[in-house]
């Protein structure tokens, strides 16, 4: 069984929650949830998942605590991790919506990590993202806990059971 690791940045705790309910719905111990802000970069090297979480923030950018954490992953191989994105964001922000998923994603293309978990972005209307495939798909799991709270439990679970399959 491969092993799981959830690392995320919370400014307001909204991120922090939703790392919490993945961790839940997956099974993951609590102390495999982890702030990036407390957390070293190389503990990533304990697990075989991880799962990475950010708000957006500003003009489209990553929560504050993500900067050196990102930093500092990027200087490591994670070849042979599997990498699923999820974040938080706010659809009033039409032109930078969840930005930070796809900014996690573009940064780490060079690590070697097999990326796994994109997701539906149905239920949100937005102009622009970083995290947009297009096609109705982002890189990850987009969440909208400011405007569409309702939809927040059903893409969770959603989302964990398509990286469940995909691991």
């Amino acid at each position: 069984m491969k092993k799981i690791g959830i690392f995320y940045g919370s400014t307001t705790g909204t991120t922090e929650d939703v790392a919490k309910k993945i961790g839940k719905k997956l099974g993951v111990d609590s102390d495999d949830i982890m702030n990036v802000a407390t957390t070293a970069p190389s503990k990533v090297g304990d697990y075989d998942v991880l799962l990475l979480g950010s708000s957006t923030w500003g003009a489209g950018e990553l929560q504050d605590d993500w900067y050196d954490f990102l930093n500092g992953l990027q200087e490591l191989s994670l070849a042979g991790k599997e990498v699923a994105v999820f974040g938080c964001g706010d659809e009033n922000m039409s032109d930078t919506f969840c930005n930070a998923v796809g900014i996690i994603y573009e940064r780490l293309q060079p690590t070697g990590a097999k990326f796994i978990g994109d997701f539906t972005t149905a239920g949100y209307s937005f102009e622009e993202s970083k995290a947009d495939e297009g096609n109705g798909k982002a890189v990850g799991l987009l969440i909208d806990e400011a405007n569409h709270p309702e939809l927040t439990d059903r893409k969770i679970s959603e989302w964990c059971a398509e990286i469940s399959a995909q691991m």
